[in-house]
């Protein structure tokens, strides 16, 4: 990643973040000396984007319960589904709905290391926010997520 021309390294964070705004917030910041470098260039892009950026960046995310087929990534992240039984399923199904209903867009929570019933309680203790508290909610997820991300792509290049 370090050694990625501009266009490789904007490919490489648009599957980090499907943010446009967040992946040039990034870009910019490089060359990243250090991990913590780059971890805090993407605290500081999550913390800067609008409503609409982060719009952006959950319509690359999969639904809740629903991994994308064949995406390697959204199926480890939400490895935490498998082999949950159908009614849990089902109920994240509807939970994720009246979600979608209430705040437009998918639930976005980090799911690495969650089981099904967990993402299920913070999507139900969640849904009775308001949008700006949500909004914040949302922001801190995605920074999470796109953390692990970072570091899977630090340690591959390692």
């Amino acid at each position: 990643m370090a050694a990625a021309d501009a266009a490789e390294l904007e490919a490489v964070l648009l599957e980090v973040c499907s943010s446009p705004r967040w992946a040039a917030a990034v870009a910019k910041t490089r060359p990243w000396p250090d991990r913590e470098s780059l971890l805090a260039a993407n605290a500081a892009a999550t913390a800067s984007l609008t409503a609409s950026d982060l719009h952006d960046a959950m319509a690359g995310h999969a639904r809740i319960g629903e991994p994308k087929a064949g995406d390697a990534v959204s199926e480890r992240e939400q490895a935490g589904v498998r082999g949950a039984d159908r009614a849990l399923l089902g109920a994240l199904h509807e939970a994720n709905a009246a979600y979608e209903a209430r705040f437009g867009h998918v639930f976005l929570i980090c799911a690495t290391g969650r089981t099904a019933a967990t993402m299920l309680a913070a999507l139900r203790e969640r849904l009775p926010h308001d949008a700006a508290t949500e909004a914040e909610v949302v922001r801190g997820e995605l920074r999470k997520i796109n953390d692990i991300r970072l570091n899977r792509l630090i340690d591959e290049d390692s």
